[in-house]
């Protein structure tokens, strides 16, 4: 998938667990895990919106771009 979610990357700056995220923005830790996976096919603008606020980040923090896997 040429999206790269990091918000494990977040969470280690912030030295924040999964579970404390996902109680602070209010979805499960399992629909977290699949965000965190890369699995999940969208993520609403709430929810990043949530996220950012939560881990005091911008939206480029969380998502990156990468050609790599395009051409595979």
């Amino acid at each position: 998938m040429p999206i790269i979610v990091n918000i494990d990357v977040m969470l280690a700056k912030r030295k924040m667990s999964s579970n404390e995220l996902a109680a602070r923005i209010g979805i499960t830790p399992a629909n977290l895990s699949i965000l965190k996976t890369g699995k999940a096919k969208a993520v609403r603008f709430s929810t990043l919106e949530s996220i950012c606020k939560a881990l005091d980040c911008q939206p480029g923090d969380i998502l990156e771009h990468s050609e790599i896997n395009e051409q595979q």
